[in-house]
């Protein structure tokens, strides 16, 4: 099978704008340099992506936002000024993933007619952005969420019921093509056991510290999920 690796998955958040080069200082000024007030919004992609980078340290259990703001170097009061909550930067978070996710699956499922290119190019693509953004596959894999409250975990998992749903509906079109008596029973039942590989990879990957990689041995993997039907 054709390798399933041509959709590229998004990498973390956009880097805001690098601060100005300080102010040089003069004989009548003083040496402190000036600091760029942020633009509207960037302050909140920057406690996204500290909260992202945070979460991809070793020994990451439980985020403080004392912690967040000192890495920012700012107070905690200012990380209130743009998040309700430390809940909230969270949702931030599952809303990058999600936004990344769907928006690349919703393409390849309008561009892509061949069913098994469909679930292969999917199936990269959620493994392939974990890979790339290990801080958000602690999002993914529920780790990050364990002291967090609980609506997060349960939109976390809304997300993967998603991510199922489209998977089924290519596992519909690839049983039909292979001359399934019952689609509609056997893309439940493939679309249920990729989407437990999907997690159970992730979860490996934030449990082994990032080393055991999500797209290990990937298209082999794709080859088993795929292969034609055993008619009885």
């Amino acid at each position: 099978m054709p390798g399933a690796r041509d959709e590229s998955a998004p990498d973390a958040m956009t880097q805001p704008d690098a601060p100005d080069t300080p102010v040089a200082a003069t004989e009548d000024a003083p040496t402190a340099p000036v600091r760029k007030r942020p633009k509207p919004g960037e302050r909140r992609v920057q406690i996204l992506q500290a909260l992202a980078a945070m979460l991809e340290q070793p020994g990451a259990d439980r985020i403080t936002t004392a912690a967040l703001a000192a890495r920012l170097e700012v107070s905690e009061a200012a990380l209130y000024r743009h998040f309700a909550s430390k809940a909230q930067m969270f949702e931030g978070l599952i809303e990058f993933i999600e936004q990344s996710l769907f928006s690349l699956a919703n393409q390849i499922l309008e561009r892509e007619a061949d069913p098994t290119q469909q679930v292969a190019r999917v199936l990269s693509l959620v493994l392939q952005f974990a890979e790339k953004n290990p801080g958000m596959a602690r999002v993914m894999a529920g780790d990050a969420l364990v002291f967090e409250n609980e609506r997060l975990a349960a939109r976390m998992n809304q997300c993967f019921d998603r991510i199922e749903s489209l998977l089924r509906q290519s596992f519909k079109g690839l049983v039909e093509q292979q001359g399934s008596a019952q689609p509609t029973v056997d893309a439940q039942a493939r679309a249920s056991v990729a989407i437990g590989l999907i997690q159970g990879r992730v979860h490996r990957f934030a449990r082994t510290g990032f080393k055991r990689l999500p797209t290990e041995h990937l298209d082999a993997t794709v080859r088993q999920l795929v292969a034609p039907l055993v008619l009885g």
